[in-house]
């Protein structure tokens, strides 16, 4: 491939985000770059950055910007990401938008398109509370909640991609979401 394939993938709890990175990561031969399994793997490598989000975690704080910032760094210099990567829970507000384009800059990589699955919030309810491994918090006014908080979250970040920003239908077979998908990417099924 000689164009990297440095994506990020957004949508609200139920879209199909999971999903869907999976597939792109099989279809691309890229790393999809979770957050979670970053930061675990951070503390994990008992680095100094590493060790500064564990006592963060440890006291029960959210992780600040510049920490996480920090982290996706080191993981994007990786030459696992030299083809590209599916970010997964990053960027999460415009700060940290900002600071993934420098990163992409300094890094000399090309800038991140962006995908963002719409659904409409009677199936995202629909989908989140009729999951199997569903969360023990799932009850409707948990998954409203949740659908509020993204949008209120998200929308910076969205705005902040708006030029390299496609919205593709998250509903229909799952096949058929994943070619929107690569169709919005100008790749072949």
């Amino acid at each position: 491939m000689s164009r990297e394939m440095n994506l990020i993938l957004m949508g609200p709890p139920g879209s199909g985000k999971g999903t869907q990175a999976v597939r792109l990561v099989e279809k691309f031969g890229i790393p999809q770059i979770s957050t979670g399994n970053i930061l675990r793997e951070a503390v994990a490598s008992r680095s100094p950055i590493g060790l500064r989000a564990e006592a963060i975690m440890t006291k029960g704080d959210l992780v600040p910007d510049e920490v996480m910032i920090e982290i996706v760094r080191e993981r994007l210099a990786r030459s696992d990401c030299k083809p590209g990567f599916v970010l997964d829970g990053f960027p999460r507000t415009q700060k940290q938008a900002a600071a993934l384009d420098k990163i992409l800059i300094d890094q000399g990589r090309e800038p991140v398109r962006v995908i963002a699955l719409t659904v409409a919030d009677e199936e995202l309810r629909r989908r989140i509370l009729a999951r199997g491994e569903g969360r023990a918090d799932d009850t409707e006014e948990t998954a409203a909640r949740r659908l509020e908080v993204y949008r209120r979250d998200t929308q910076p970040v969205l705005d902040h991609y708006r030029v390299q920003l496609r919205s593709v239908v998250g509903t229909g077979a799952l096949d058929d979401v994943t070619k929107r998908i690569l169709g919005e990417l100008g790749a072949a099924a």
